[in-house]
């Protein structure tokens, strides 16, 4: 995997965007919508290929999940997903090891909990991530209060910190936030914890508008689009799409790397021709 793109300062103050936001932007200053499927490390023995696959079928990035045995944002299936990797032996060492050897063309990003980082330290954790070529990292329980001392090494290392902003963050929270993330700006479409979503209602539109009157940073919509036509639906707001339960499922079943590639193809397709 190639190497990390070095942040620096940027002319007239801020840093440059890292490897993932120069990548999103590009592809957004191309005309593309955004598509960032999530899988969980270690899940099943072939995650790996499923991750190739799912950049295969057109991934703009991936979110790959490193398993903690609380995950308080998350629903019952990528709860299932870290148990199931967690029971297989996967630890944080071990999924950096092999995404450092991974033949993968585009920026990862990697979502757990502070938990996580805090035992590790946090220098370490943000050298061993831009070691193994992650090039941003989403921790959804570290409060922007308490973000300072991991941004600042992570920033050092040359790691993104993506953050989000839910249908609850007030104006004033959203600049805050939008001023400090990196790589983009997750969206929260739904207030509650991760999972399929029949509709995904008004609030998702709203979030992407609030974060629009404060950066022109990529906005992302994750937490309950489960649908090509939910994905469509969104991207004619926001930048891009994040989809990690529906796709989490399909794996959770048995579906395999053929199985994950083809609903990444729909959802592919699907905004592509929205």
């Amino acid at each position: 995997m190639s190497g990390l793109l070095a942040t620096s300062p940027a002319p007239g103050g801020g840093l440059e965007p890292g490897a993932l936001e120069q990548h999103l932007r590009a592809r957004r200053a191309s005309g593309a919508k955004l598509l960032v499927p999530y899988l969980m490390a270690g899940m099943t023995p072939d995650w790996l290929a499923t991750l190739e696959a799912v950049v295969a079928a057109g991934a703009d990035a991936v979110e790959v999940g490193i398993p903690f045995s609380d995950p308080v944002m998350d629903g019952p299936v990528i709860q299932d997903a870290a148990l199931a990797s967690l029971a297989a032996g996967t630890t944080p060492e071990s999924v950096l090891a092999a995404l450092g050897e991974a033949d993968i063309d585009v920026p990862l990003a990697v979502m757990t909990y502070y938990n996580l980082i805090f035992r590790a330290g946090h220098r370490r954790m943000a050298r061993s991530l831009a070691a193994a070529g992650v090039a941003a990292a989403i921790v959804p329980d570290l409060s922007l209060e308490e973000l300072g001392p991991w941004a600042e090494e992570a920033g050092d290392a040359g790691v993104e910190t993506v953050l989000l902003v839910a249908p609850s963050t007030s104006e004033a929270r959203t600049a805050a936030i939008c001023a400090r993330s990196r790589g983009f700006v997750y969206a929260v479409a739904r207030m509650g914890i991760t999972g399929e979503r029949a509709d995904i209602g008004d609030a998702a539109a709203e979030v992407v508008a609030k974060i629009r009157r404060a950066t022109d940073t990529p906005a992302l919509v994750g937490v309950g689009v489960s649908t090509p036509e939910q994905a469509t639906a969104v991207c004619a707001h926001a930048d891009g799409v994040v989809v990690g339960s529906a796709l989490v499922r399909r794996l959770l079943a048995g579906e395999g790397p053929e199985g994950a590639a083809r609903f990444v193809g729909e959802l592919r397709s699907a905004i592509d021709d929205g």
